[in-house]
């Protein structure tokens, strides 16, 4: 048997060739757009019905509402119980779920086909006919308000929500966390998440997924009845203020005296998913610090010990959701630690990256494809994602040569148009008497002392 060299790194193997199944769009009499894609190797089904709204929608008072809006959705309808949903969901088998992101609110389901019909009566109940009763919203609130109080014990919520409130501003959106803030979730009530909902579970505002063993004209016929009297409406503008212009580089220091490690978030704005570089960005950042052997992870954890892991991403949103490298340092790293994220940042935007780097950023994305598209519900999730952003049906099809097609320059310039090291936020989360002293010498900018957000909120109330 030939020996194996573990010292050289063996080639990766061949792009895959990746087609989703076709995607069969139709319309309801009341405007709601159905896509159905048929599966049929399995008696499965996925479906989804996601709006058009998520917590994009939720200035600073009313932060946490399309989250809390979306928790209670299985809680309890207008003609059934949060129990008697629990119930018929377990004798159906199917999985049962309701959640909001940042741009969309999804009630989805899994269930095995003969008990699909059965299983949309339910999931259309709990997505449009919620109770939202006073004992199930009381509940609720209080488990949310119970969960931000443990949160704020995390180094790392705790900095990633400061991170948000500086780069984006406290009445923006994506300043505050999408699950809100005590201040914001003790004042929901009842009226708010059902005028919430109301406004905006919309057909025109809409659209449904159908993955799995289904014939798409039999789907029509079947939704027709049930959802066909749904009536559309105009749905409410969201006037969203403009995050400011990004300042010369400040640290901010959320002081956790005595904290063995620092939490470090580092970066600024975003493009938004609909940005024409996307691919390029998809593959600087997995050279930058999106993968194991990328250059932050390399430097932070292999060459200097200071963290067992260090990364970073595109937050992909409607809107330009944050660029963040984060990782944890020991204490006496936080400041050295700083300083590599920021100094390579600017290396990126200054050096074309390697071939080798670019070659193994684009094969692992395009070899990394089809683990993505592996079920029902991984191909639902792909058909959300695309109409969701207006990516055209045909987008996944074409990612692989996407990538593929990303070179050396693409890189360079989506580092030079999309990175900042001159205007980045940083954020550490750690002791202050310890690391201010080392951050104020790296000298990229003034250190300041920042409150908690708990402590913002008590000095607001005066409580």
């Amino acid at each position: 048997m030939t020996p194996i060299d573990r010292s050289r790194v063996p080639p990766a193997g061949p792009p895959p060739r990746v087609t989703l199944p076709h995607i069969e769009q139709r319309a309801l009499s009341n405007g709601l757009t159905l896509l159905v894609v048929e599966m049929r190797e399995l008696p499965v089904v996925d479906v989804a019905l996601v709006t058009r709204s998520g917590a994009h929608a939720d200035l600073s008072d009313v932060a946490g509402r399309a989250h809390l809006a979306a928790d209670l959705l299985d809680e309890g309808t207008t003609s059934r119980s949060a129990l008697q949903i629990a119930e018929e969901a377990d004798l159906l088998g199917a999985a049962l779920h309701a959640r909001a992101t940042w741009d969309d609110t999804e009630v989805g389901m899994h269930v095995l086909t003969p008990r699909f019909a059965r299983a949309m009566d339910l999931l259309i109940d709990v997505a449009l006919h919620p109770a939202y009763a006073e004992a199930e919203v009381e509940r609720k609130r209080k488990e949310r308000l119970a969960a931000i109080l443990q949160e704020q014990d995390e180094p790392r919520v705790v900095a990633s929500n400061e991170f948000a409130r500086v780069v984006y501003g406290d009445a923006h959106p994506y300043g505050s966390p999408i699950g809100g803030t005590a201040r914001s979730v003790s004042a929901l009530d009842r009226g708010a998440l059902a005028a919430f909902h109301e406004a905006r579970q919309r057909p025109g505002n809409a659209f449904l997924v159908v993955v799995g063993d289904v014939v798409a004209d039999e789907v029509v016929r079947a939704l027709e009845p049930v959802l066909g009297a749904w009536q559309d409406a105009p749905v409410p503008e969201v006037d969203v203020p403009t995050a400011g212009p990004p300042g010369s580089t400040t640290i901010h220091v959320v002081d956790r005296p005595g904290a063995p490690q620092s939490e470090l978030r580092i970066g600024h704005i975003g493009p938004p998913r609909g940005a024409p570089d996307y691919f390029a960005l998809l593959v600087l950042n997995t050279i930058f610090g999106g993968a194991f052997t990328s250059r932050l992870n390399s430097r932070l954890r292999e060459e200097k010990g200071f963290t067992y892991g260090a990364g970073s991403a595109f937050a992909f949103r409607r809107d330009g959701g944050p660029f963040v490298a984060s990782s944890a340092v020991f204490t006496g790293a936080s400041a050295e630690a700083v300083g590599i994220v920021l100094h390579e940042m600017q290396r990126i935007r200054e050096e074309r990256v390697s071939d080798e780097e670019l070659d193994r950023a684009k094969s692992y994305l395009a070899l990394g494809l089809p683990r993505r598209l592996e079920t029902t519900a991984d191909i639902l999730r792909i058909v959300s994602e695309q109409e969701l952003h207006g990516l055209g049906d045909r987008y996944y099809d074409e990612y692989v040569e996407r990538v593929r097609a990303v070179s050396r320059e693409d890189v360079l310039e989506a580092a030079q148009r999309r990175f900042d090291p001159a205007h980045a936020t940083v954020v550490v989360a750690g002791d202050h008497a310890e690391i201010a002293g080392p951050l104020e010498a790296l000298g990229v900018g003034p250190v300041v002392k920042a409150a908690s957000r708990a402590e913002t909120e008590l000095n607001r109330t005066g409580t």
